[in-house]
């Protein structure tokens, strides 16, 4: 009998070609969608970031060519008083300001996991903070609060304490950026109501039969069971932490200084004050890549650690 003559698709024909075709024009279509975020990260994340790394290499002053000078950026950077004490209050803020405000999300995220009349309002009254408290007319009126004779400090005459007002002694205005931060507890509080309300009711219950008080269901059962969603939260802070530059600035007045004694002079305060008041781009380009290192140091270091704290219900199975 005659072979049939007929192509067959998979073997090159036109029933293998369609698929091809269709396959090519999906693709680009794809990549047409996709147009304006590849344009967007390769002009605004990606080409900036590649000048920047060049820049810290160089002595730019964004009004002449830049100049290439190796690591002398660098070593002038640690041998800067200034950005030491810069890193000393960053990684104070970092290790007091993160664990007091995710501590305020978690306590109040534990009393408005419980069912009681305007829930709803509550939770939205303490999530408009973190909404706002990262404007500029918030950091400016935490500036008045704090001031001399404002509201904190007639406060603290009432019970006897010295006062002055917290932002204009060099070692209290770290203290009210502090307090602005812990205000701002919203957002990780949203994210600790969610992972609360997975916790299977019937592990306390169990619990409360064998004569577990609150404190010790607290931390042996809700503790290990928000632990991914602990993680996630102090990731989150701890990345965010050390980028406060808006509400730092604000309370510590413009003109290339940081409070009082530099009371408020964080890492990123002082690379602005490098950057755009001192005209030294090339300074400022080699402390936002260290910053990076930093951060990303940081990061793997949290991520080392969750195997000994974190639990997944995957790795229980």
């Amino acid at each position: 009998m005659p072979r049939d003559s007929r192509p067959r698709p998979g073997r090159g024909g036109p029933g293998a070609r369609a698929p091809r075709r269709r396959g090519r024009r999906e693709n680009l279509a794809g990549l047409l969608f996709m147009s304006p975020w590849i344009a967007g990260f390769l002009l605004l994340t990606a080409g900036p970031m590649i000048a920047s790394l060049y820049f810290a290499f160089t002595d730019y002053n964004l009004f002449d060519a830049p100049k290439w000078i190796g690591l002398d950026n660098f070593t002038e950077m640690f041998d800067d008083a200034r950005w030491r004490h810069s890193v000393s209050v960053t990684l104070w803020y970092v290790v007091v300001g993160t664990p007091l405000k995710l501590a305020a999300a978690l306590a109040v995220a534990l009393l408005l996991s419980q069912q009681r009349r305007g829930q709803a309002f509550y939770r939205a009254a303490f999530y408009a903070p973190s909404l706002i408290g990262a404007s500029v007319s918030i950091a400016i009126v935490w500036k008045a609060i704090f001031s001399d004779d404002a509201v904190v400090d007639r406060a603290q005459r009432l019970f006897g304490l010295p006062a002055g007002g917290w932002v204009g002694d060099p070692d209290m205005i770290v203290y009210s950026l502090v307090a602005l931060t812990v205000w701002q507890f919203g957002a990780p509080m949203v994210i600790f109501l969610a992972g609360l309300k997975q916790v299977p009711v019937s592990l306390y219950e169990a619990a409360e039969v064998d004569g577990a008080g609150p404190l010790r269901r607290f931390w042996n059962i809700t503790l290990p069971m928000i632990s991914p969603v602990l993680f996630f939260n102090v990731l989150l802070e701890t990345i965010h932490s050390f980028q406060i530059f808006g509400s730092a600035y604000i309370l510590g007045g413009a003109g290339g200084t940081c409070g009082p004694a530099d009371g408020t002079l964080v890492y990123t305060c002082y690379l602005y004050i490098q950057g755009f008041e001192n005209s030294r781009m090339g300074m400022a380009s080699a402390m936002a890549w260290m910053l990076l290192l930093a951060v990303g140091l940081v990061t793997a270091v949290l991520f080392w650690s969750q195997r000994r704290w974190v639990h997944y219900e995957e790795a229980a199975r």
